[in-house]
């Protein structure tokens, strides 16, 4: 108790007054005490205030960070899909016109550059001859019979190509469906 009044400083007395008792003394340093504890608890709760709040803030900014980068990502994505869709109609006409008969050699050569190009951005071709039927990837277009047991649900034609780019579908295949019949 001694070091703890080390610190207080006892004015003496005014003129005309007695000497005060020891017990008032103690009770003036007890209170004045009392008070410096009241005191630092409150600084405390008011440190600790602003630390929770500048956590808040700063797990805020983290998350504000990611939301920035999935939006940029999904945006980047969105503008490779408008992109396609945009030349998909032409690819298609190119493939059509390889498929129907002699196409000059100009054309297969910007037939190929699309195909480097769509490969570029990621797109996948969907739908191939003998790949089980999947209403995710497929639009059927009818059926065909089939041989065997094993073509059928499968597809037995493309009619048209699907498309996907990270895994997304930007146009599912147009297909006839395999159909064994007994």
């Amino acid at each position: 108790m001694d070091e703890e009044r080390n610190d207080v400083t006892i004015e003496p007395e005014a003129e005309g007054g007695g000497p005060e008792s020891a017990e008032r003394q103690e009770e003036k340093v007890e209170n004045k005490l009392e008070k410096m504890r009241e005191e630092l608890k409150a600084c405390r709760q008011e440190k600790q205030d602003y630390m929770d709040g500048w956590q808040r803030a700063k797990a805020d900014y983290v998350n504000a960070l990611k939301r920035f980068e999935i939006d940029a990502k999904a945006s980047e994505l969105r503008g490779r899909v408008k992109a396609v869709e945009t030349l998909l109609p032409a690819f298609d006409a190119l493939e059509r016109a390889k498929e129907h008969g002699d196409v000059p050699e100009g054309f297969l050569a910007i037939a190929r550059q699309l195909e480097t190009a769509f490969a570029a951005l990621g797109l996948k071709e969907v739908g191939k001859v003998g790949e089980k039927f999947d209403p995710a990837l497929h639009e059927a277009f009818g059926q065909e019979i089939t041989e065997s047991v094993e073509m059928d649900g499968t597809v037995a034609a493309v009619l048209e190509k699907g498309w996907k780019i990270n895994g997304s579908i930007i146009r599912p295949a147009r297909v006839r469906v395999g159909h064994f019949e007994k």
